[in-house]
């Protein structure tokens, strides 16, 4: 069985191959995720990515602070995302790293559950970002079924938090990306 590093290093990695296939003219199209462009939500994982190592080395929100707010793709958006995520890399990579506890906005977490969250968000929004830039969109079907079994027993939490959209119905026999992606209201 593969462990949690490695489902989130290869979420990181498909993203950021996405990242990679942007066109200088491709920034500011338009992505599922309707508050964000391209540019917003490369920004929105690096901001994520950002948050790992102060988050796993035991930090607090408020310790923390603001200092990942705002832009921090500045004028080179691919290499300022690959630091960002190098860094969350080897945050998580770190001997003893997920046996420690995350300390989130909603509480106390275990830190592998925190990666389980964060590596989830990886997986689908490089489908968000794979129909931002006109890019293949499939997803790596064994992350699908992974971060699906992961999430579904959430789906109350995720949709409560507001920074989901609403789940989708589909018909049982859909195929495990549909199902996924509409966990997280959106559709084909």
């Amino acid at each position: 069985m593969e462990d949690l590093t490695e489902k989130f290093e290869r979420a990181v990695a498909r993203f950021g191959s996405l990242v990679h296939q942007v066109g200088d003219d491709q920034w500011s199209n338009g992505t599922p995720c309707t508050d964000w462009n391209v540019r917003q939500l490369v920004n929105h994982l690096a901001y994520e990515a950002r948050w790992a190592p102060p988050l796993l080395e035991g930090k607090t929100i408020a310790e923390v602070g603001d200092r990942f707010e705002g832009d921090l793709l500045g004028d080179k958006p691919k290499a300022s995302y690959d630091e960002a995520v190098r860094d969350a890399s080897a945050a998580v990579n770190e001997a003893g790293a997920l046996d420690r506890t995350v300390h989130l906005s909603y509480g106390d977490t275990p830190a592998a559950e925190y990666l389980a969250q964060l590596t989830g968000d990886f997986v689908v929004h490089a489908w968000d970002l794979a129909r931002g830039i006109d890019a293949d969109d499939g997803l790596d079907p064994d992350l699908v079924v992974w971060v699906d079994s992961v999430a579904r027993p959430q789906a109350d939490m995720l949709v409560a938090s507001g920074l989901f959209g609403t789940p989708i119905d589909v018909p049982d026999d859909a195929d495990p990306e549909t199902k996924l992606l509409a966990l997280f209201g959106r559709r084909r």
